[in-house]
């Protein structure tokens, strides 16, 4: 079974087009929002977290999103406290996961596969990518934020060059019909890709 990373910054449309290849039969691992429920689920996680950022990391019991964004966002070293601490168990359950899947090939939707240094857990690595003032008023509608904080964000990034020419496919996705044409060929490649 071959193991796809489907990566991209903010505002990329990753989701969007990890939905497309969902909706072509292709199982799909959403990492961002496991990583989530794992934090609100799993009391050694939980426990760790709180000993590491405090009792405030969690409120009434479910996670203080808020808390922890300002932390991620403002220091690179607490960023890789929570990774080293979320990351091993969102990795444990995909491979939970993975045991599950019948299909020639599966997805792990991952905005951070660089900056964790994971390209080599995947077979190959699709990056989505869209023009920056495009991805900027996506995040703007979405969050309901504004430029100069979605700027911020951007610049806390890896930048679109390096994705791109580490990946084997690179998605634009700025018009959907056209984008739906590219995930299209892409997965007829996948399809009948033979395992190496």
């Amino acid at each position: 079974m071959t193991i796809v990373g489907l990566t991209g910054g903010i505002g990329s449309g990753k989701t969007t087009i990890a939905k497309m290849f969902q909706s072509m039969g292709v199982p799909v691992y959403y990492a961002d929002d496991e990583a989530k429920k794992i934090m609100n689920t799993s009391s050694l996680v939980k426990n760790k977290l709180i000993d590491v950022f405090g009792e405030e990391t969690f409120i009434e019991g479910e996670l203080n999103r808020p808390y922890l964004a300002d932390i991620v966002f403002n220091n690179k070293s607490d960023l890789l406290k929570i990774n080293a601490i979320v990351h091993p168990e969102v990795e444990k359950d995909f491979r939970n996961w993975l045991t599950q899947q019948k299909f020639n090939y599966v997805i792990q939707e991952n905005a951070i596969i660089f900056e964790n240094k994971n390209e080599d857990r995947f077979d190959i690595i699709i990056t989505v990518t869209a023009p920056k003032e495009v991805k900027i008023d996506r995040v703007i509608l979405r969050d309901h934020t504004t430029r100069e904080k979605v700027l911020e964000r951007m610049t806390k990034q890896l930048r679109d060059d390096y994705r791109i020419s580490h990946s084997k496919y690179v998605i634009y996705n700025t018009d959907l019909e056209q984008s739906k044409n590219q995930v299209v060929k892409i997965h007829k490649q996948l399809i009948n890709r033979k395992n190496s």
